[in-house]
């Protein structure tokens, strides 16, 4: 199998697989997780936007992916993340304007996913015709553009401060609350943060 081929296959397993439940006992690691799913979709998003057709096992993917698990992944970090570093920052971090800049983009990123959604689901119940469209695939690229620079500070900025400034109660109230809200038993072990 030529490199290609490969990166699609793994790009399209990434995308259908979410991490393990057990990870919610390290709710940290579980969002690096969705962050290495994410920069799957920018890959899968990509190699869509510059197809001369419509790879549906691909479309189907990356529509999956975006309408179900990118918003559970914001919601993680909008609703529960960012609110417990922002109790737990000290003033000398200066993650206010960071968290403050990565939720407008969290606004403007969920405006494009839900662009992406209608016009992949349109092209699939079309067959593909005339896919990919211009403004489609402008707005997939966009999009993956966009996406790798959120990860960046995230990866970057976010996530060690938060595993310097959140307690172990955080943590674990953040791994409950993610299990809930994708339906799933918290996997309760006392001994794993």
């Amino acid at each position: 199998m030529d490199r290609l081929a490969e990166a699609r296959k793994l790009a399209i397993a990434a995308l259908g697989e979410p991490p393990p439940a057990l990870q919610l006992l390290a709710p940290l690691d579980y969002i690096l997780s969705e962050h290495f799913r994410q920069r799957s979709l920018c890959q899968a998003v990509e190699h869509l936007a510059n197809a001369d057709g419509l790879d549906r096992e691909m479309a189907d993917a990356i529509l999956g992916f975006m309408a179900f698990d990118f918003g559970l992944h914001v919601i993680d970090e909008e609703e529960d993340l960012f609110p417990m570093l922002r109790r737990r920052a000290l003033p000398e971090d200066g993650i206010e304007d960071v968290l403050g800049a990565l939720s407008l983009e969290h606004a403007s990123d969920n405006e494009i996913a839900e662009r992406i959604v209608e016009g992949l689901a349109q092209a699939l119940e079309t067959e593909g015709a005339d896919f990919p469209r211009a403004e489609l695939a402008a707005l997939l690229m966009r999009f993956a553009d966009g996406e790798r620079r959120h990860l960046i500070v995230e990866n970057a900025i976010v996530l060690p401060l938060a595993r310097a400034r959140l307690t172990e109660d955080d943590l674990r109230n953040l791994g409950r609350r993610m299990a809930a809200r994708r339906g799933i038993d918290y996997p309760e072990n006392k001994n794993a943060v």
